[in-house]
């Protein structure tokens, strides 16, 4: 009997362990244009979660390009079931972005009024990165929020407070050790107290990340005044929420810090919303296993290009062959128009020398009166 026990629990341990992780993506329309399918009424349809290269595809087919050709079947019929299926209608803009540390934000934040609206699936973790394969980088212009602004002044502080609905309230005995107080959609407030090292690296975290999706907006409006607009992905992660996690005493901080960054995430979208103009998806994927630092899901890989001294050889190589083709058509043009030139003159000659006696071969069968 003990000896099935053994087995039993062995059993169990060994399917555990095999078990793959798997985390959360919410793809998040347009709030003027549809550009993806609604959420269905049931769990039978979302009930198979998708694969990171499914992901992926899902993402360059947004910004306007073919999926990749190592989709399967079955990865084209998931796709299918989040993106409408008309192939001109596509937004030509993502923001994506990665959340390391909570596994599902609804159950953060079950009132979140931009989550709870979104397309869920569940998304299979089983491979550690996928790649988001983009034709060309003269075609896509990719914009990363991950860069860090440098140092942070108090006026900053101020702004970025005011820009969700708060206040910052500076310290007058140390620089950079007020307090940050944020509103939150459950109607709490949340006190960031900078002099705290977790607290600190927090809303500097959220700060940088604020700072550069101006920056990224920024680049959009450049973009927008060329002729040709290449598509845009806008990329980012966040790992803060690990470092809230592991403190021992937190008195709830951890799960204040996420519905924080629920609202800065609700908050960036709305922006890029205005800024362009409705056309643009996010694809937001969140993952319950804190990740390395600097480590990310999704890695973006441009096809391969020819190199450019290849590209000269063949400039060269058909130049030539082209001004040898024209030396040719032109030289026969010449000849051409030269022998019909003499010719025609010959004939005009000839015609003007011709005597006026009737002509004997003509008129030889003809009997005169």
């Amino acid at each position: 009997m003990k000896i099935f026990y053994l087995v039993l629990i062995s059993s169990l341990l060994f399917s555990f362990s095999r078990a793959e992780p798997t985390g959360s993506v919410f793809f998040i329309d347009s709030s003027t244009h549809q550009f993806l399918r609604t959420q269905p009424s049931n769990d039978v349809a979302q009930a198979e979660p998708m694969l990171l290269p499914e992901v992926g595809a899902a993402v360059s087919v947004l910004l306007g390009f073919a999926p990749p050709l190592t989709l399967s079947a079955a990865g084209s019929s998931k796709l299918n079931g989040v993106l409408r299926p008309n192939p001109f209608d596509r937004p030509r803009a993502v923001f994506m972005f990665e959340v390391s540390g909570v596994d599902d934000p609804l159950v953060v934040d079950p009132k979140n009024a931009l989550f709870s609206k979104s397309l869920k699936t569940s998304v299979d973790l089983g491979s550690s990165k996928a790649d988001i394969q983009l034709p060309d980088e003269e075609e896509v212009s990719v914009i990363s929020l991950d860069k860090s602004p440098g140092d942070c002044t108090e006026e900053e502080l101020k702004d970025f407070a005011s820009w969700l609905g708060g206040s910052y309230v500076t310290d007058a005995a140390k620089t950079l050790h007020g307090v940050l107080t944020i509103p939150l959609e459950n109607g709490d407030n949340m006190n960031i107290h900078m002099s705290k090292k977790v607290h600190k690296e927090l809303a500097l975290k959220l700060f940088a990340l604020s700072h550069n999706i101006k920056k990224a907006m920024e680049i959009h409006e450049d973009l927008s005044q060329i002729l040709y607009r290449p598509a845009e992905l806008i990329m980012g992660s966040f790992d803060g929420i690990k470092a809230l996690q592991e403190q021992l005493d937190n008195d709830g901080f951890d799960r204040q810090g996420m519905r924080l960054l629920l609202a800065t995430i609700s908050k960036i979208f709305v922006s890029l919303q205005t800024t362009y103009e409705g056309q643009i998806v996010g694809v937001i994927v969140f993952n319950g296993v804190p990740q390395p630092e600097s480590k990310t899901l999704m890695n973006v890989m441009f096809s391969s290009r020819p190199s450019p001294r290849w590209l000269a050889e063949t400039k060269g190589s058909l130049n030539t062959t082209l001004a040898a083709e024209v030396l040719v058509r032109r030289t026969l043009a010449w000849i051409t128009g030269i022998v019909l030139l003499i010719a025609t003159l010959l004939g005009v000659y000839f015609l003007l020398n011709m005597p006026l006696t009737r002509d004997t071969l003509l008129y030889s069968n003809v009997k005169l009166d």
